[in-house]
């Protein structure tokens, strides 16, 4: 099984119509995350001879502590492979499997009835779909494929692969419906440092490949470089005066106080079950008193903007000081410190205190005036009430076999919400 390291992985095979060859034997692929499906088929290609595109999870089993032990997903093939012992059993060094192959593949299995919430790129022929559409661009820009495509990541929220081409690699993005502003948003942005643009269309996009690597061990000085970049885009999203209006008309979702309101009473109902009385008051306490928070944030001097939506380390790339900051399809419109929560959540206690000062001064000085500490406060327990509110949109639209994902985050972050609504009270009390 699963050691933290590694995964156990079987494959369920599919036709390009749908219909359903089978299992493969059991095979282990390296890192633990089922949405890096990468290394799944590279060994698939490696142990069983196989060419194929992950298309979807199907089924998780976890360690006690989450941690992926073995993992089935569907998977397209063009045609049933010449090897028919392929299925069922077991791939594993010094291991054998006592039961005899299947003498010839069987009949498929009919296709089932399609999932009304499955992604665009989880059915078969989806994945072919969207690279004939980057082909297409490519072409038209001059730019000549040099190898072929190669998938990185499937799962909820996007699909990603990397396309060699002469001029570099093509990263080809795949979003949700309800993350399909990406590249508008990104084409909004492009004098700034946000991946450039090659193509887009409705929930899909084509970027030029970014030197670097994702910056999860970024430095002090990295981290307040990472600030100073989204501060300098979100000033510039608010202007001019329509800036905001501008925003709205791209489709990005409405994350100011009083929309948080309806949504966050949404998220609380629908886990209500899970929480315990302190944190449903707690939170329904929070959601009543979100008309006076905002009137008491406005004083504070900071305008509502560009939100980034998922501002991390994590999704910033590059070396050194040359960075670049990735995945909008998260961005929204609401204040500009929402961004703080999940920038510091995953830093220590004395990096994220580093963190808010460099956040407190560079705001200082981009708007004389402002109060960036006190907004922060009073804004701690709404962001991680917006944070809620994200994952339990997800849960809503996104196909049940995927809702692992997320499945504990919105009680993990309304419970953090209840703690911090008694922190930051409205008043300091002075």
């Amino acid at each position: 099984m699963g050691d933290g390291v590694a995964r156990e992985v079987e494959l369920t095979l599919c036709l390009g119509d749908g219909r359903v060859l089978g299992t493969t034997r059991r095979f282990t692929a390296d890192g633990p995350w089922p949405q890096f499906v990468w290394p799944v088929v590279a060994e698939a290609r490696a142990l069983l001879g196989l060419d194929m595109t992950v298309l979807r999870l199907q089924a998780i089993e976890e360690r006690a502590d989450g941690t992926p032990d073995l993992v089935r997903y569907l998977a397209e093939v063009d045609a049933p492979p010449l090897d028919a012992s392929l299925l069922l059993g077991a791939v594993a060094t010094g291991a054998s499997d006592d039961r005899p192959p299947p003498p010839a593949w069987p009949e498929p299995e009919p296709e089932p009835e399609p999932e009304p919430l499955r992604m665009p790129w989880a059915v078969p022929g989806g994945p072919a779909r969207a690279l004939r559409w980057a082909t297409a661009r490519l072409r038209e820009l001059e730019i000549a494929a040099t190898g072929p495509p190669q998938q990185v990541r499937t799962w909820n929220l996007s699909s990603l692969w990397i396309v060699p081409t002469d001029r570099g690699a093509a990263w080809l993005k795949q979003v949700p419906p309800f993350f399909a502003h990406e590249g508008a948003i990104i084409e909004r942005m492009s004098r700034h440092r946000v991946p450039r643009l090659l193509a887009r269309d409705s929930g899909v996009v084509l970027l030029a490949e970014i030197p670097g690597e994702d910056l999860y061990d970024a430095t002090d000085a990295q981290r307040a470089a990472m600030i100073d970049l989204l501060i300098g885009i979100q000033l510039d999203a608010g202007r001019p005066a329509d800036g905001v209006e501008r925003l709205f008309e791209l489709g990005l979702p409405d994350w100011r106080l009083p929309a948080l309101a309806g949504a966050g009473a949404r998220a609380l109902e629908a886990s209500a079950d899970r929480l315990s009385a302190a944190v449903r008051d707690g939170v329904t306490g929070l959601l009543d008193g979100l008309d006076a928070r905002a009137r008491r944030l406005e004083a504070c001097g900071l305008a509502d903007t560009l939100v980034h939506g998922d501002f991390h380390s994590g999704n910033v790339r590059g070396t050194g000081s040359d960075l670049t900051l990735l995945d909008w399809g998260d961005s929204g419109i609401g204040h500009p410190l929402l961004d703080e929560a999940a920038f510091t959540a995953r830093l220590s206690a004395a990096d994220a205190a580093t963190a808010r000062s460099h956040w407190v001064r560079a705001w200082a000085a981009a708007v004389p005036g402002s109060d960036a500490a006190e907004a922060m406060r009073l804004l701690a327990p709404v962001s991680a009430l917006r944070q809620a509110v994200i994952y339990q949109g997800f849960l809503d639209r996104i196909e049940p076999d995927e809702r692992v994902y997320h499945r504990d985050d919105p009680v993990e972050w309304l419970v953090r919400a209840a703690d911090l609504v008694g922190r930051a009270p409205l008043s300091r009390g002075r």
